[in-house]
């Protein structure tokens, strides 16, 4: 079955919880039912229909380890939207590649700062060298995902059900509701 999108009282995600459980918080009386699935749980006595986004009644403190995304391919593409940062298109992820913009060669490091998707054709164009030196602009300074990015990032769109997206902040694609990712 579905798993259940659970927001702080502010509508901020805080994570993704089991169907079972997402039922005993609202039993529990600890969230409110903000939106629910087509699919119903039922009971000898209750027929209910299944949520796929709780929101808690009280506010809980976001824990640090939210404004830290784990460095890697996949989320240096999600970053960038799955645009390479030169032309501006956007590519499938078997067409994309990240590129180092100080190359390593030159004391380049891998670091959320230095790495950008790229598309196949922009990196061999560029090759081993600084993207002027081949008369080619970023078309976004890399910097390390802020926290609504980082949350993006830990909840990403390919485990988001649509009734999720209005609360995940996806970049300029989409608002995320309620003022919470302005």
């Amino acid at each position: 079955m579905e798993q259940t999108l659970v927001l702080n009282a502010t509508y901020e995600p805080l994570g993704v919880v089991s169907w079972q459980r997402a039922m005993t918080l609202l039993y529990q009386g600890k969230v409110e039912v903000v939106a629910n699935y087509e699919r119903f749980v039922r009971g000898v006595k209750a027929h209910v229909p299944l949520p796929s986004v709780l929101r808690l009644l009280r506010h809980v403190r976001l824990r640090r380890i939210f404004s830290e995304v784990p460095f890697s391919r996949a989320n240096v593409y999600a970053r960038d939207e799955h645009r390479c940062q030169y032309c501006g298109n956007e590519f499938d992820p078997s067409r994309l590649t990240f590129d180092h913009v100080v190359p390593v060669a030159r004391g380049g490091l891998k670091t959320w700062e230095n790495i950008v998707t790229c598309c196949i054709e922009c990196n061999r164009r560029k090759g081993d060298r600084l993207p002027e030196e081949r008369g080619m602009k970023l078309v976004r300074k890399p910097r390390r995902p802020d926290l609504p990015r980082a949350l993006a990032l830990i909840f990403s769109s390919r485990f988001a059900h649509p009734s999720w997206r209005d609360y995940l902040y996806f970049g300029r694609r989409s608002q995320a509701a309620h003022g919470g990712f302005a």
